[in-house]
Order: structure tokens, then C-alpha cells, then sequence
């Protein structure tokens, strides 16, 4: 089991993201997140939906074996029966999330996505985020923009930022004022490296090491999901 590298863990932390979620929506965004969600429905969550993000609902091997047409995505999204696994340029100590631009709003020094449909995801759904490259630069005080609703500022009955989970950590908001926490830490990370790589202070309590990825789960992303090993160029042993 030595050889299991970092990509793998996290492939497994994002399959994690769903359990429990049963027949909701995945709509994970880049290939880990999208490794992570196939993985879920072949192994722990069977009813999962996969979506190609357009009209179609697919296999883990992205056959087509369902319609959703574009108007019934929103009865979805309104109902909270969806789980979108975002990225984000930054994201503060509340889950507010940024995608938008970096520095002033009126005259950014950056221009990124723009706003996209974050602000409609966070409000509507349970929404968690994937960071390849945990640092400072992303994991900051206070965003720049506002893309993504955090808790000091939610609204509405199906606000839920589940979890982030970065290349060091898996982290969430369960704490009393809905500050980030570590819940667990990757194989060879300490608390205080990411604590490091963090631009606030982060909760931490109990602390756990994320776990391995199962000898099924690692025959199905070395075989089946990912032959090419893509996710290793993603995050990098």
C-alpha cells in the first residue's frame, strides 16, 4: 500500500464528499472532483447522478443512459438535490468563495470566470470546493469578490458549504460560528504545515489522517477511471 500516492487520497476524499447523498445531482468540476464522484457511484453511492453538464446523464464510463433536459436542471438546483464540487481562486475562513477577480472589484488587478452560477449553487444546494494547490493565496482572511455565498452571509433553507479539500487537508465549517476546521490531514502533512500554507487560523479538533483509498477503490481508479494517470499531473507525489 506504500504506493499509493497523493492524487489517489484525494480521488478518495472526494468520493467521500458524497456519501449519503444517494439520488442527487454530482456535478463535480475538474478531474479530481470528477474521479472522486465516479468512484462514489461505483462503490458506495450507486444512485448517484453524473451529468455530462449539459443535458445528459451518464455512467461512470460516460455512457449515456439518461436525459435532463436544461430547464429541469433548475428544479434540481432549487431543491437542493444537487452537490457541486466547485473550484475557487480563493476561499475564506466562512466559506466565502471567489472566482470572479482578484484585488479591487473596480479595477481588479486579475480578471478570472466571472461570477458564473456560484452564487445561485451556494444558495441552493450543498456546494463543496476542491483546491489542487493549497497556499496562502487561496486559502485567505477575506476574498477579494464574493462568487460563492459563505456562512456569514447565507441565506435560504439549502445553504450548505459541505467540505473543501485541497492537496494537504480535508476541511469543513463545523464549528459553532462556522469557522474552517481541519478534519484530517493527508499521509506525511502535519496540522502545521497546512496551518502554514492557511492565511487565517484554523480550527483544530480532533484532527484525523484522511484516509487510504481501499484495494477496490485503487483497481478502479488505476483501471478503470484513470489508466493514463492524469490525476498524478493534477497533484503531483
Amino acid at each position: 500500500m506504500s504506493d499509493i500516492t497523493r492524487a489517489e487520497v484525494c480521488v478518495a476524499a472526494c468520493a467521500d464528499l458524497f456519501l449519503g447523498a444517494g439520488e442527487t445531482l454530482a456535478s463535480p468540476m475538474g478531474l479530481i472532483p470528477s474521479l472522486g464522484a465516479k468512484l462514489a457511484r461505483l462503490t458506495t453511492e450507486p444512485d448517484l447522478l453524473l451529468s455530462d453538464g449539459e443535458a445528459f446523464l451518464l455512467t461512470p464510463e460516460s455512457t449515456v443512459e439518461g436525459w435532463l433536459p436544461y430547464r429541469k436542471v433548475f428544479d434540481v438546483v432549487a431543491h437542493g438535490r444537487r452537490h457541486v464540487v466547485m473550484g475557487a481562486n480563493q476561499v475564506d475562513r466562512f466559506g466565502n468563495q471567489n472566482i470572479s477577480a482578484i484585488g479591487d472589484h473596480a479595477k481588479p488587478t486579475r480578471q478570472l470566470l466571472g461570477f458564473r452560477g456560484a452564487p445561485g449553487n451556494t444558495i441552493n444546494h450543498r456546494t463543496s470546493y476542491w483546491v489542487p494547490r493549497h497556499s496562502t493565496r487561496v486559502l485567505v482572511e477575506a476574498v477579494d469578490v464574493v462568487s460563492g455565498v459563505g456562512y456569514d452571509r447565507a441565506v435560504g433553507p439549502f445553504h450548505d458549504i459541505h467540505r473543501v479539500v485541497t492537496n494537504l487537508a480535508v476541511l469543513d465549517f463545523g464549528t459553532p460560528d462556522h469557522s474552517m476546521r481541519i478534519v484530517s490531514v493527508h499521509p506525511g502533512v502535519s496540522v502545521d504545515e497546512v496551518q502554514k500554507q492557511t492565511s487565517f487560523p484554523l480550527v483544530v479538533q480532533d484532527v484525523t489522517e484522511t484516509r487510504l483509498p481501499t484495494d477496490e477503490e485503487l483497481d478502479l481508479i488505476r483501471t478503470r477511471l484513470d489508466p493514463g494517470s492524469k490525476r498524478d499531473k493534477e497533484v503531483p507525489q
